[in-house]
Order: structure tokens, then C-alpha cells, then sequence
């Protein structure tokens, strides 16, 4: 049995997470946290299991000792405190929008500890994101512009599966994105200019994730896309990291290489 541990546990994704856990045969779920205001609740109660007496904690040091694998999906404050109270377990992270000291700390923690770091644990994203690198390649003139679209809670935009998008288009063509990529448009900027990626982020309703990538060229256009219809992808998708990462050496893996898309 992998023994799993779970930040960010009150959340959507962190409750999917566990439900999927305590159901699982090969996976133990060892200790479940999130913000001081979530703990004393009971985790198999909170999923719609029923009781377990398994009890939401919150991160602090020593919370973690029985785990062989800890699964993050909390908030970028939230990942930063994690980091200070993690000893040598491997590490699953899906949270974004991570600020400059908290990346420093994710790679301190990788020179020690097996860590795979991903913007969307979804198979199908992590093959999409494949095939715009192998069509920005092909197709060097096309214009690329990518559109996301999250449910109305969700408070960093543009997504980090979006910025990873224009990434591997970035990277296919050999180009910088901090003087590619550009984050909508408004009022009178002129032609688009050449090579330029545009991002575009939308919010409402429920929405689990939406990503499509437009290449478009003379008389022609290929649309790429991705649609999930349900959180559960992004959970099997973390969840089969923490499957492989468990063992595996210290580094700082993505979700291609658990893939084996690399």
C-alpha cells in the first residue's frame, strides 16, 4: 500500500482526491489537510463515504511523517506552507499560479525528493500539449491563439494548462515566450504581429477546464482541443503520478515524463 497524504483536502479537487483514495486498493490515505478553519472534520463523512475517523488536519511539521507521497491541490499559499513542513516525502503538486519563493522551494525540495510538478493532470491535456509543440513545429508561419475557459471560482487567469500551451509552442519554435505570448487585446493595437500568441481567458457557470488552440494560415485552420467534462480526470491523472513517483529518485518531474511522453 502507497500511503498518501492530501493538502488542500476541503477543496473540490482535494475532496475528489480523497473520495478516490479511501476507494482505492493499493492506495492508503494517510493524513488529509487544508486551512486551520476545515479541521476536526471527519474526511469519510466529508466525501459522502461515511465515517472513518480519519480527521482533516491542517499542515505542520511532523504531519506528514507517515506518508509515502503527498498530493497538493490548495492554493499557491497553501503549496508555500506545505513545503515548510514536508520532510522526505515525494511531492505531487497541481497547484498554479506559484510565486517565485514558492518555486524556489519546490526545487530545493526535488534535490532531495521525487516531485512531479504539472498544470493539468489530465492524460488527454498532456497529449494535447504534444501535439500543438509537433504542430507549432510543422507549421512555423500559422498564427496560434488559445482560448481557456474555467468555471467562475477559479482565481488565477490565465490557467496554468493555458500558459503551458503557449509554452510548447514556444519551445517547438525555438522562441521566447515573455516576448511571444500576449494576454488579450483591447482598443487599437494595430496589426497582429508576427509570430505573437495570444491567450484569451474565459469564466462561468462550472466549468472543469476548457482549452482549444487555433493555428491558423493561408487559406486554412487547425483547431486543437481539449474538454473535460469532469474533475475525475485531473484526479486519476494526480494519482497516478503519486503511483509512479513513489520510489522513483530525487527530481523535478512533469506529467509528460510520468507518460512516458518525453
Amino acid at each position: 500500500m502507497i500511503r498518501i497524504g492530501i493538502n488542500g483536502a476541503a477543496g473540490r479537487m482535494g475532496q475528489l482526491l480523497c473520495a478516490r483514495v479511501l476507494s482505492s486498493k493499493d492506495l492508503q490515505l494517510a493524513v488529509a489537510t487544508d486551512l486551520p478553519q476545515f479541521a476536526g472534520k471527519d474526511i469519510g463523512e466529508m466525501v459522502g463515504l461515511g465515517k472513518n475517523d480519519i480527521l482533516l488536519g491542517q499542515p505542520e511539521p511532523g504531519a506528514y511523517t507517515n506518508c509515502d507521497v503527498v498530493v497538493d491541490f490548495s492554493l499557491p499559499e497553501g503549496t508555500k506552507r506545505l513545503l515548510s513542513c514536508l520532510g522526505a516525502q515525494a511531492l505531487v503538486v497541481g497547484t498554479t499560479a506559484l510565486n517565485e519563493e514558492s518555486a524556489k522551494a519546490l526545487g530545493q525540495h526535488a534535490q532531495e525528493n521525487a516531485v512531479v510538478l504539472a498544470a493539468n493532470f489530465s492524460t488527454g491535456v498532456n497529449v494535447l500539449l504534444s501535439l500543438v509543440g509537433q504542430a507549432a513545429r510543422l507549421l512555423p508561419d500559422h498564427d496560434i491563439e488559445i482560448v481557456e475557459m474555467h468555471h467562475s471560482r477559479k482565481r488565477d487567469a490565465p490557467s496554468g494548462t493555458a500558459l503551458a500551451l503557449a509554452n510548447a509552442a514556444c519551445e517547438a519554435r525555438n522562441v521566447d515566450s515573455s516576448e511571444t505570448v500576449i494576454y488579450g487585446r483591447v482598443g487599437d493595437v494595430g496589426p497582429r504581429k508576427k509570430g505573437e500568441i495570444g491567450i484569451h481567458a474565459l469564466r462561468g457557470g462550472d466549468i472543469a477546464g476548457e482549452h482549444s488552440v487555433t493555428l491558423s494560415g493561408p487559406g486554412e485552420r487547425i483547431e486543437l482541443g481539449h474538454f473535460a467534462t469532469s474533475r475525475a480526470a485531473f484526479a486519476e491523472g494526480a494519482l497516478h503520478a503519486a503511483r509512479w513517483l513513489n520510489n522513483r529518485p530525487a527530481g523535478l518531474y512533469s506529467m509528460q515524463d510520468v507518460l512516458g511522453l518525453n
